[in-house]
């Protein structure tokens, strides 16, 4: 691997559900849930990925990680393709790819403790011996901010946010380079929140970690990522540095959701784009742009033409026939 290869390099990825009904369970129609995705990672980057519910971030974190099978595209990891692999075959990049899963209760085993759930990835790839393993869990806990001491501890007897550490302690056991964190705050305390994002960038900085960061949080979001992906019904729509999404949006779906953002200043006055009707089912998108039946700026060949994702400035690519 060269130094400019990516960690990871994700082109036309899309997973689509098939919808069954009836006795003989026929396919009557497929789920849109990501449509054509592309991105890549270098190391010690992070990645936003955003948009509203059901938009289709969570199910490109999972097919990234091959955790659901994607239904075409491809996945290289530092310049290897890894979607054709089998399991036996996948199982070295396993240890290269980890997940922070939204829920720090339900992710946990309640009938393991603390420092079995850390130690179970060296267990399963045979990392170490029993001994060294223990070592490296305890020095594991003390990186999270947890005393190797709770390390006997079984979940219920932890607060969220010492929970939500346990996951994370537990995606760097094997030393990945990268981690999807799958609204990995959206669950804890606004304090909390802050402690846990910390934590992630100073891991970042230490072991040069790359983030596919999954969230619907745009504050969280601008202050840990270093691009952002805006997604909308399966499809990203806008794809630029931090900075660029926040002060030039150039995508309507982009400039709708950062209207939505609170200010804390009572001083200043933000106009707030209010978008009209629903987002459409991803099981029957619109033709042509996806956005075009709640756009203020459609035109006619929005709902018949989709537009690429097309650079428009350098590193700031957008999906709109109107930039």
């Amino acid at each position: 691997m060269t130094a400019n290869t990516p960690v990871i390099e994700v082109t036309d990825l899309k997973k689509h559900f098939p919808v069954k009904k009836g006795l003989l369970r026929r396919t009557v129609g497929h789920v849109y849930a990501v449509d054509g995705v592309s991105f890549s990672l270098k190391a010690g980057e992070t990645l936003g990925l955003v948009g509203e519910s059901g938009c289709g971030k969570t199910t490109a974190g999972r097919a990234v990680l091959r955790l659901t099978e994607p239904t075409s595209g491809s996945i290289k990891v530092e310049g290897t393709e890894i979607t054709g692999l089998s399991k036996a075959e996948l199982r070295p990049y396993r240890r290269q790819m980890q997940i922070i899963f939204q829920d720090p209760f339900s992710s946990l085993n309640p009938r393991m403790t603390a420092g079995e759930i850390v130690g179970e990835p060296l267990l399963v790839h045979g990392v170490s011996s029993a001994k060294a393993r223990q070592e490296e869990v305890a020095a594991l806990f003390a990186r999270v901010g947890l005393r190797p001491a709770q390390m006997a501890n079984y979940p219920h007897q932890f607060s969220g946010g010492q929970r939500q550490r346990i996951g994370i302690a537990r995606a760097l056991a094997l030393g990945p380079k990268l981690i999807v964190g799958d609204e990995p705050v959206s669950a804890l305390d606004v304090s909390i929140q802050a402690q846990v994002i910390n934590l992630l960038m100073d891991l970042q900085r230490e072991r040069q970690l790359s983030y596919l960061f999954i969230s619907h949080n745009l504050a969280v979001v601008e202050h840990i990522s270093h691009q952002i992906a805006v997604m909308y019904l399966g499809r990203i729509v806008e794809h630029a540095d931090t900075r660029s999404i926040f002060m030039r949006p150039q995508h309507p779906y982009t400039e709708a959701l950062l209207s939505a953002v609170p200010v804390p200043d009572p001083a200043i006055k933000r106009q707030k784009r209010v978008l009209q009707g629903d987002v459409p089912s991803p099981m029957k998108p619109p033709s042509g742009c996806h956005f075009h039946t709640r756009c203020p700026y459609a035109e006619a060949r929005c709902k018949v033409e989709t537009p690429p994702l097309r650079e428009i400035a350098p590193g700031h690519r957008v999906s709109c026939h109107l930039r």
